[in-house]
Order: structure tokens, then sequence, then C-alpha cells
């Protein structure tokens, strides 16, 4: 089975025959059978030569990149094997139709909307009331089918997640203090953990549509721009509250994750070595972690939940299924 590559000490990575050699600077060695990895995080400095991104690319293997502070900084997508020159004529039709991108997108926001209000659900029913967090996102995702236009998509989507985040104070057993999401940078230790989340569910996406026929650059509900894969954030979008959000809730709250997993004279921007390596591994426990499969009748890992997401994309683009987005049956 394959699985990922998380490089947390600093070294070199170079092909050796027909397997992956790390080096740290301390010397230690550690060879890796390329067939084993999915794909590969660097999390600290790392040196390669073009060698090994030849043989990485051979093997459809995926970079991530992670700068100091645990912020997403990119990612190597080798050349695409799996070209369909009518899907992705496909692909971008349905993007410059407003009405058909706007069908898309709005799927997407019902979906992700969905879980959400799934999650508050959940803890509404353990003795945390946040039914009126609850209400407030019904309401307005039933505004969402009479969206006219992308502009208005996104601020219902605004709105849900302020109120979702308003309950995280009332879901979170410990004092966190949160108010609003932040980003560039994070402003405090809950603003940090969210964006390392997100990122690695981000980069789990990219992995995924890359062994799909799908472009990752063109997308629906976020605008397509240089130096992303937008397509990674729509569909991020729909797994974050299940794969993300209930891996932060868990952390928090049996106290794997507090203050001290962060460098308080950085502002809390800075998840200690340690920390993130407990996150990684906590997970890829999650991603691996099995349903039965309503329309399949077999157990799906979450993380191929990502790639059956990006099918039934496909589905639509080409016509064959009405699109819609996954949602938390469980």
């Amino acid at each position: 089975m394959k699985q990922s590559f998380y490089a947390y000490n600093s070294g070199d990575l170079k092909r050796k025959d027909n397997t992956l050699r790390f080096t740290s600077y301390e010397g230690v060695k550690r060879d890796i059978p390329i067939e084993r990895i999915s794909d590969i995080y660097i999390m600290s400095e790392m040196s390669f030569n073009t060698a090994f991104i030849n043989f990485i690319s051979e093997y459809g293997i995926s970079l991530h990149f992670f700068n100091y502070y645990n912020y997403y900084s990119g990612s190597y997508y080798p050349r695409e094997s799996l070209l369909a020159g009518q899907l992705l004529v496909n692909q971008v039709n349905h993007y410059i139709d407003p009405s058909k991108r706007l069908v898309i997108a709005k799927r997407i926001i019902e979906a992700a909307s969905y879980n959400i209000y799934r999650n508050l659900r959940y803890y509404n029913g353990r003795g945390k009331d946040v039914s009126q967090q609850m209400i407030e996102i019904d309401t307005l995702r039933k505004r969402i089918p009479y969206a006219s236009a992308i502009d208005e998509l996104r601020g219902i989507e605004g709105n849900i997640c302020k109120s979702y985040y308003q309950a995280w104070n009332l879901v979170v057993c410990q004092e966190i203090n949160f108010d609003k999401r932040v980003m560039h940078p994070p402003d405090n230790m809950i603003n940090s953990l969210i964006s390392f989340v997100n990122a690695l569910v981000y980069s789990k996406t990219l992995s995924e549509i890359y062994h799909t026929q799908l472009n990752p650059t063109i997308s629906y509900l976020h605008e397509p721009g240089v130096r992303r894969y937008s397509l990674c954030l729509d569909v991020s979008e729909i797994f974050k509250p299940l794969i993300g959000d209930r891996l932060i809730f868990s952390l928090l709250n049996r106290k794997q994750i507090t203050e001290d997993s962060f460098t308080k004279e950085l502002n809390f921007l800075h998840l200690k070595k340690e920390a993130s390596k407990m996150i990684v591994s906590e997970m890829e426990t999650r991603l691996k972690k099995t349903i039965l499969h309503r329309d399949l009748e077999r157990q799906v890992s979450y993380q191929y939940l990502i790639r059956l997401e990006a099918y039934k994309l496909i589905k639509h683009l080409i016509g064959e299924k009405e699109y819609t987005g996954f949602t938390i049956w469980w």
C-alpha cells in the first residue's frame, strides 16, 4: 500500500538505483522503495537534483513544500499522464459559461455547508449548545439555490463560515478566544492550526486530482489564478469539515494541541516540530479510515473519497451524470 513520505529532518533526497535515498545532514541514510510512495512532503531544508525530479515524475509522485512556519509554499506537479483533450474543452466551457459555472459552484457550497452543519449537529447532540449557529447556517443555506452570481454565492459562503467559526469557542474544550478566520498571516494559535491542517487537505486533494484527467487550474467556485491549483481549493472545501475540522476538534479537545505546541515568541505562528509531526500522523490515520460507500457498496478510505469526488465532477462535465457534492451521511 502506498503512503505519503514526510521529510522533517534536513538533508538530501536522491535517486539510488530504483529507490529513493534520504541522507540527513548528520549522515544518517534511509532508503525508501519508490513503489510505496504516493506523495512527498518537504517540511525542512532539502536538497535534490534533476535525476531525483525525473525519477519521481516517472512514478507520478507530487512534491509539497512547507516553510519554517508550517505554511504551505507550493507543490511540484509532474507532467500529466492522463491527458483528455475533450474533457479539457468541457472543463473550460463550464467555466466560461456563467450559468454552467454557477451550477457547479452551488453544488460545492451546498455540500460544504451541509458538512459544516453536520459537524455542529454532532457536537450539539453531545452537550455543546451551538443551536443558534445551526439555525443561522440553515437559514443561509436556503439562499444558495437563489444566488445569481459567483460573488453572491461567495458572500453566502463567507457568512456561513462566520457563524461556523463563532461556534468553535463552544465546541472546543479549551479557552481559545477565537473571533474570526485570519490567514495571511494567521494571528493566533487557532488560525495557525487551521492554516496548517487546511494546507494538508489541499495538498492531498492535489495528489488525488493528479490521478484523474481533470486540469487542477480550472475551477468554478474560486477564481483560476496564477501560481495556484484552484480546482483543489474548490474540492477541498467539501472535505475540510470532515477531514480537517474534525481532526482539529479532536486534537484540541484531547489537549494534544495547546498553546505550548506553538512558539509564543513568534505570536503562535510557528508550530513546534513534534506537534507538527503528531498532527501529520493523526491526519494520515484519519485519511486511511474507511466507510461503507452507499453507492459503491464497498469500503473506501476518506482519502479515496476525494478522488471519487473528482470522478463525479468528470461525469458532470461530459454530460453523463449531474454533479452533487459529497455529504456526510454517518
